[in-house]
Parts: C-alpha cells; sequence; structure tokens
C-alpha cells in the first residue's frame, strides 16, 4: 500500500522523562505520525468519512497527554500508534518522538512502526 497521511512535527507539551524533577514540568516534543490506509474510495467519493480525519487525529494528540505522564519516549511513541491504529481505523502507523533534552544535540527522537 503506498496511500499515506502525514502530520509532520506537531508540537505537544507531555510529561516525560526518566528523574521525577524532568517529568514534574511539561516539556515541548514533536510528533511526527505518517499513516497508511487505502483511500482510494475517498479519492472518489470527495468523502471525508472514507479517509483519517488528520484534523481530529492532531486534536487527539494535541490531549493525549493530559493527566498523564511516561518515563521513556519509547513508551509514549508505542501508546501513540496504537492509539491511532485503535482509534481511527489506520492500516500502519509509525510515530516519530523528538525530544530536545541534550544541547549539544538538535533533538534526539524514537521512531516505531505498527
Amino acid at each position: 500500500m503506498s496511500d499515506l497521511i502525514c502530520i509532520h512535527e506537531l508540537e505537544v507539551f507531555y510529561h516525560v522523562g526518566v528523574p521525577d524533577d524532568e517529568r514534574a514540568k511539561a516539556q515541548r516534543l514533536l510528533l511526527t505520525v505518517e499513516m497508511e490506509r487505502d483511500f482510494s474510495s475517498a479519492a472518489a467519493t470527495d468523502d471525508l468519512n472514507e479517509t483519517v480525519d488528520y484534523f481530529e487525529v492532531s486534536q487527539c494528540l494535541l490531549g493525549f497527554g493530559k493527566g498523564r505522564e511516561w518515563k521513556l519516549i519509547e513508551k509514549l511513541a508505542v501508546e501513540i500508534a496504537e492509539c491511532v491504529r485503535e482509534d481511527f481505523g489506520v492500516e500502519k502507523v509509525s510515530v516519530e518522538v523528538k525530544k530536545f533534552v541534550i544541547p549539544e544535540a538538535r533533538w534526539v527522537s524514537v521512531r516505531v512502526a505498527r
């Protein structure tokens, strides 16, 4: 399958980090979510119900961290991937989480595919 919808570098603020003090304050992360699904029917009918509503996905992700925290971005990425697959009918999904914690590096990232 080659049909792909991407949300690139969605800015979110989640509580994540191994030390308690790092998790105490929400930190800026960038999420890239690539969703594979056959949307030939959507292209033929011009019907939003036949594809993935990327606005709804982005709204879900913006609120995903509310009241939650993670030690590892690996776990966060897997949970996001599972949510997108289950809640939005996506056949395959990849999620990249970028975190800005090492001053000498532009970012650290984790990428998972499900």
